[in-house]
């Protein structure tokens, strides 16, 4: 891979940096979100992944990732100090495919990228159902569009995999080991705040429809027509 690591911590980039290479990847370093946007915009290097702290002068990372998803989804990690639940779901809202609080293990950073770029480019070769309708909400399956009374609604990859993964296993209670293991991938070193955030943020998107995601007290969750 090629990795992205925006950090003003010079100390941070370089232990990163360090571990990266060892495990066969190539870096390179922005010191501010502004410089990373203008490396993307120019497209002076082909990232295949970019690790973005929160706070950093110039351009913070969320405001760096949003203008980054003008033109680009390139697969993002954020890093941050805070762990709060809001930094999250703002993060998660912009795209951000990941969101590791620091302190960190370097070792276990570079671990989470790799499963976030195989995840990236796997081939989903299972055959799934066209298009599913329940009322007004339609889910094109192949065209991974979702819509209310023909609106489109703005889901993140992550929300779609999840919804898709839950209205084809409707009427199934799905633990939370396993919408994290088919969802996110067995090889994902998150935790359980992660799927209940996306859950949160699908719920919101759904409106109306939110009410067909069932939670499980102490199972998971299931999509109920």
């Amino acid at each position: 891979m090629n990795i992205l690591i925006v950090d003003d911590e010079k100390m941070i980039r370089e232990l990163v940096k360090k571990y990266a290479v060892f495990s066969g990847h190539s870096v390179v370093e922005a010191e501010d979100g502004m410089k990373a946007v203008e490396m993307v915009r120019s497209g002076c290097a082909d990232f295949d992944i970019i690790v973005m702290d929160v706070m950093m002068p110039e351009l913070d990372g969320f405001s760096a990732v949003k203008e980054i998803r003008k033109v680009s989804q390139i697969p993002v990690v954020m890093l941050s100090a805070r762990g709060e639940e809001y930094d999250r779901i703002h993060g998660f809202e912009l795209g951000v495919d990941d969101y590791v609080v620091k302190p960190f293990s370097p070792r276990e950073l570079v671990m989470r990228l790799e499963a976030v770029y195989r995840r990236g480019h796997s081939v989903h070769t299972e055959k799934v159902r066209d298009v599913y309708e329940l009322d007004s909400l339609k889910i094109d399956f192949d065209a991974r569009l979702v819509s209310i009374d023909g609106n489109k609604l703005d889901l993140s990859p992550k929300e779609s995999d999840l919804l898709f993964f839950l209205v084809k296993n409707r009427g199934l209670a799905l633990s939370r080991e396993k919408l994290i293991t088919e969802v996110w991938g067995y090889d994902y070193y998150g935790d359980d705040r992660t799927l209940d955030t996306h859950i949160k943020l699908l719920r919101k998107n759904l409106g109306p429809y939110q009410r067909h995601i069932v939670t499980l007290r102490g199972v998971g969750y299931r999509f109920e027509e």
